[in-house]
């Protein structure tokens, strides 16, 4: 039986849940194949872990123009510049149990959600170590240096224009496969985009009748989500009434931001769902009309999966601002650039349904919600 060793990096969720997509999609092939996930930070020192994943996370909320001007100077700095050549040799340091541990699963292809192993192991292959195949899934809508690692057996990209990209900064034409960014198998069904958001919305306790605003994030210009929620909530339509729509607030594992949004979920019956962590954010989705969400690649990609409009806000410099314009132009989203833009775009697009069904349908256009099966076709050539 084929075995699939699939790396991610917990530097985020999206690498992660990408390689989590990946692996839940394995179950299915046909024929079968057994899927190994390794999250490469459970693998590392512990220093490392800590600069790798920690560091970036308080840097791209606490400086973000130092992440900025990071991000720029690392995508023209070429693969065998200095600098870059001492940055892996200080991952190679420090990431010593991660190889052994991939050798020891012995797999017959690897498939990497972030550069990070992916430029480990083409090194192993530069030195004869390994002889299987390594494939490198790109996890945002646009190219960045860092994920040009050469000698990839194929790179698997979210659009045509990162596989244009990709051609134009050298890599081989017939290495470059465009899949789309793998999503859990639950955002693939395919009543779930148009037949169940009255089914959902019920279940969550909502009025199908009226519209739902799905909020998931806060950030850097436009509160926290509590506050967030409740200043939607006091909005007024164009014709000066309470707004009609209701919100479905999702705080992950922010059991401080739970608990206010329960309180306000008593101030307004009827109108507010407080989410704490959930497996089931497809029906959150399913259930709404809108989605306010910071534009993290995967995030997007369910999003488009299901085709739903989407209001973005408090985008990570680089990255995350190009998955914004990307979405933007294609007509999939709008952008709330801080919270007085946040609380005038929802209240517009709420009171605009045909607006919404404008940009749902270019959502949903844009979605790729078989891009796991789509990858392990590629890697696997299995018929899923």
């Amino acid at each position: 039986m084929t075995k699939l060793l699939i790396l991610s990096v917990s530097a985020g969720n999206g690498h992660v849940r990408a390689a989590q997509a990946l692996a839940a999609t394995a179950q299915n092939l046909v024929p079968p194949c057994t899927a190994v996930h390794i999250d490469a930070m459970a693998h590392v020192a512990s220093g490392f872990r800590k600069v790798y994943t920690d560091w970036y996370i308080q840097l791209v909320n606490r400086a973000p123009e130092l992440w900025s001007y990071l991000h720029q100077r690392t995508d023209t700095t070429p693969h065998h510049a200095p600098s870059q050549r001492l940055r892996r040799g200080i991952e190679r340091l420090s990431t010593g149990a991660l190889v052994r541990e991939i050798r020891r699963e012995k797999p017959d292809a690897v498939v990497c959600t972030h550069f990070l192993p992916a430029e480990l192991l083409m090194r192993e292959r530069n030195r004869g170590r390994i002889e299987y195949p390594v494939w490198l899934q790109i996890t945002d809508y646009d190219l960045h240096n860092m994920w040009l690692v050469p000698g990839m057996a194929g790179y698997l990209a979210a659009t045509e224009e990162v596989a244009f990209r990709l051609r134009a900064r050298g890599i081989p034409a017939e290495r470059i496969h465009v899949t789309g960014i793998p999503v859990m198998p639950a955002f693939s069904e395919p009543d779930v985009p148009a037949l169940a958001r009255n089914a959902c919305a019920a279940e969550l306790g909502l009025d199908p009748s009226r519209p739902v605003l799905l909020m998931a994030s806060g950030g850097a210009g436009v509160g926290d989500l509590p506050s967030m929620v409740e200043r939607v909530l006091g909005l007024g339509g164009h014709d000066g009434k309470e707004g009609n729509f209701q919100v479905i607030a999702v705080a992950g594992r922010n059991v401080e931001a739970h608990g206010k949004l329960e309180a306000l979920a008593r101030r307004y019956p009827g109108r507010v769902v407080a989410i704490g962590f959930t497996n089931e954010m497809h029906k959150m989705m399913a259930a709404s009309d809108l989605v306010v969400t910071k534009p993290g690649g995967l995030t997007v990609s369910e999003c488009l999966a299901l085709g739903k409009p989407m209001l973005l806000i408090s985008p990570i410099p680089g990255q995350e601002e190009h998955n914004a314009g990307f979405l933007m132009e294609e007509g999939a989203a709008w952008l709330a650039y801080d919270a007085i833009g946040l609380d005038y775009k929802v209240a517009r697009l709420m009171a605009d349904p045909a607006k919404l069904a404008t940009m749902a349908a270019r959502s949903r256009a844009l979605g790729k919600p078989q891009a796991a099966r789509a990858v392990l076709q590629h890697v696997l050539g299995a018929r899923a």
